[in-house]
C-alpha cells in the first residue's frame, strides 16, 4: 500500500477513493470521496497538511508539498494534470491546473479557474473565479466563457468514473506474448471527454 505514517500522523483515505499502488501518501494527508491519484504521485504531508477534496484527482507524476505548518489545499473537483507541482497553494472549487505547470506557496486559484498547461505560477498570485492563467510567470488573460466551463467540467466527472472503475476492475497481471485477434479497448465513451482544440475546430467549423 502506498500509505505512510510518519511522526505518529496517518494519511486519511475515503474508501471511495482509489489511490494507484506506485503513488506516494505521506503523514498529514486527507483524501475526500471520489478521489483519484495517479501512478507515482507523491502527497507528502511530512511537512504540512494537504487537503484533497471530494471529487478531485491528481494525475500521473503530480507533486504535492508545502513548506512547515503549512497547508495545500484541493478544493472539491480540483483537476491536476499530469506532472503538474502544487507547492502550499489552495485550489478553489473545480480549478483544472494543466500538464506540467507549477503553483507555488500562497498562491490562490479562484473557483472554476484554468490554469493552462506548463505555466509557472508565482508565490502568492491570486486569481479570480473563472480565470484563464496561462504564461512564465503566469498571468490572468481573461475570463473563461461558457463553452470553455462546460468542456472543462467534464474532466473531474471523467476521473470520478476512473476511480470507481479501477477499484473495482483494475488489477495487476503478467502482459500478454502477442496481440490478440479482435482485441478489445478500455471501456470508454470517446464522446464524453475531448480535446478542447477539437471543440474548438469543430465549433468554427459550423
Amino acid at each position: 500500500m502506498p500509505f505512510y505514517e510518519i511522526d505518529g500522523v496517518v494519511p486519511v483515505c475515503d474508501p471511495t477513493s482509489y489511490v494507484h499502488p506506485s503513488a506516494d501518501v505521506i503523514g498529514d494527508v486527507i483524501i475526500g470521496a471520489g478521489c483519484y491519484i495517479g501512478p507515482s504521485a507523491s502527497l507528502r504531508g511530512d511537512f504540512g497538511r494537504i487537503r484533497i477534496e471530494a471529487g478531485s484527482n491528481v494525475q500521473d507524476s503530480c507533486t504535492v508539498h508545502v513548506y512547515p505548518g503549512a497547508d495545500c489545499i484541493l478544493g472539491e473537483g480540483s483537476h491536476v494534470g499530469h506532472g503538474a507541482i502544487l507547492h502550499g497553494c489552495v485550489l478553489e472549487p473545480r480549478v483544472l491546473v494543466g500538464m506540467n505547470s507549477v503553483v507555488m506557496d500562497g498562491a490562490r486559484i479562484g473557483e472554476d479557474s484554468l490554469v493552462g498547461a506548463g505555466s509557472v505560477v508565482s508565490a502568492g498570485f491570486v486569481a479570480p473565479p473563472r480565470s484563464l492563467v496561462l504564461g512564465s510567470p503566469a498571468k490572468v488573460l481573461r475570463e473563461l466563457d461558457e463553452a470553455q466551463l462546460a468542456w472543462k467540467s467534464n474532466g473531474p466527472d471523467v476521473y470520478r468514473q476512473l476511480a470507481e472503475r479501477s477499484l473495482a476492475r483494475m488489477r495487476e497481471v503478467a502482459p500478454l506474448e502477442a496481440e490478440e485477434a479482435d482485441r478489445p479497448r478500455v471501456s470508454t465513451d470517446a464522446s464524453v471527454s475531448r480535446p478542447l482544440h477539437e471543440l474548438r475546430a469543430e465549433r468554427e467549423s459550423r
